[in-house]
């Protein structure tokens, strides 16, 4: 009798007691995903910009080059500039906007009313990737209608139907490349436009300083898998879309998504001929050269060889490449996101994971003409160097020496206040940023999986770091 007692319990007990443990159970559920690691998401965006301005120590006279670079860098070109035939947009500015003049993408796409404000047929064409809450993107076929390597820009837009365009020799009539055939054939592949805050750092610092990193810790990067190689130019690289630079001087490139450019200057006439299609002393001959869309017999950009002064004289591509030059590295934040303890453990767990044997915190300058670059620490999270990144982040393009699955270490400086990651801008969360480096064949993989096997708070530590860069 007592035994069998022991085992009566009433109904209403039982009840109560499967309520009370579903409740502990959905509280604890409640909590764990509570405290999930999660992207803080871009840095203050109504805050101070921490980036735009010039960098310390320029001289008065640099400092007048750097705001003449900086208005022309912000100009909107017309016909009459030169803009076209074909272009992705009429300003530097447009594309490298976020968070401030020098970024990348802004949250709005600047595309979508171009598009509109001349020619709206133009945008069904391209209206599927192109969208109003961005990226601004560029659109790369992989290969020729004949099976051969393509890997150039294919500009969105003409120069069809805009102010200008219908004078002599024109009126200027083009059609737009078949966009959806050839995404419908997987030939398309996108880039945003990358950054350019501290680029005069970056463009300062000695090749040796780039090979002696690639040298440096050697068995951990072995032990990891990660190898890096130097994008250098050399020739025997002909096919379309090669890096921009000598072919014979056997230099490190280091701008772009494939550090396929060596020099600002290179940079700076290839946007504006690529992205505008504007041409200059650097690139000389129009991309499109239908003749009733030639409104210049010569190029656009050109020295003034009867300007008063060096500064008046000097021509568009000269002018950007020296506001990038001068722009400050964008400022980090001290305490935000996450608090001033978060964001020194976020950077021991940076450095522990391995993240810091590819994206370097540190590279110096070497010797300079402008003082303000002359041998300076550049903390820029980068070692300049090509990655293979797996079929996951494979773009199927080769320029220079980096091939179809190698990018660029992307600099981290800055990250804290942008809104689109990665190539192609195929997200904004950081952590689907990290997750993405890891497929198959990608020298990322072991960090990623040390990154997932690291505690939520620990994750959280590390993305509160980075955003706060």
């Amino acid at each position: 009798m007592n035994g069998k007692m022991l085992y009566a319990v009433p109904v209403a007990g039982l009840v109560g007691l499967f309520l009370f443990e579903t409740q502990i159970v959905s509280s604890q559920t409640f909590q764990q995903s509570y405290s999930r690691a999660r992207d803080p998401g871009v840095r203050d965006p109504n805050g101070p910009k921490g980036a735009g301005g010039h960098i310390e120590g320029l001289s008065p006279n640099e400092i007048l080059f750097f705001e003449a670079g900086k208005a022309d860098f912000e100009e909107v070109e017309d016909v009459a500039d030169g803009l076209g035939p074909r272009m992705n947009l009429d300003s530097c500015g447009g594309c490298h906007s976020q968070p401030a003049t020098g970024g990348t993408s802004p949250a709005v796409n600047p595309q979508v009313a171009f598009a509109k404000a001349a020619n709206p047929s133009q945008l069904p064409a391209v209206y599927s990737f192109i969208m109003d809450n961005g990226p601004v993107r560029e659109a790369r076929f992989v290969r020729n209608r004949d099976g051969t390597p393509d890997g150039g820009v294919h500009a969105l837009f003409t120069i069809t139907g805009r102010n200008g365009a219908d004078v002599s020799p024109g009126p200027c009539k083009l059609a737009q490349p078949n966009f959806q055939w050839e995404l419908d054939s997987k030939n398309v592949i996108f880039r945003i436009p990358t950054p350019v805050f501290g680029a005069g750092l970056i463009e300062q610092i000695p090749d040796t300083a780039i090979l002696a990193n690639q040298a440096s810790s050697a068995w951990q990067k072995r032990d990891l898998g990660i190898r890096g190689r130097a994008n250098y130019a050399v020739s025997g690289r002909t096919i379309s879309g090669q890096a921009n630079n000598n072919g014979n001087d056997g230099t490190i490139s280091r701008f772009g998504w494939k550090a396929q450019n060596q020099t600002l200057l290179l940079f700076s006439g290839e946007a504006y001929n690529v992205e505008m299609g504007i041409t200059s002393e650097l690139f000389q001959v129009e991309r499109d050269e239908t003749p009733s869309c030639q409104f210049a017999r010569v190029p656009n950009d050109t020295q003034d060889f009867e300007a008063k002064d060096a500064l008046t004289g000097t021509t568009a591509i000269q002018n950007f490449a020296n506001f990038q030059r001068f722009l400050a590295p964008p400022t980090p934040s001290p305490n935000t996101p996450g608090g001033a303890q978060s964001i020194a453990r976020g950077r021991g767990v940076f450095e522990s994971t391995g993240c810091a044997l590819c994206h370097t915190p540190t590279l110096r300058t070497g010797n300079s003409t402008v003082v303000a670059l002359r041998n300076q620490p550049a903390n820029l999270f980068s070692d300049l160097l090509v990655h293979d990144m797996g079929d996951g982040l494979a773009d199927g393009i080769s320029q220079g020496q980096a091939g179809p699955r190698e990018f660029r270490t992307s600099p981290l400086w800055g990250l804290g206040q942008r809104i689109f990651f990665l190539h192609d801008g195929r997200t904004s969360d950081l952590l689907e940023a990290i997750q993405q480096h890891r497929s198959d064949g990608s020298e990322a993989n072991a960090v990623v999986r040390r990154f997932n096997e690291l505690r939520e708070s620990q994750k959280q530590d590390l993305l509160n770091f980075l955003r706060s860069l």
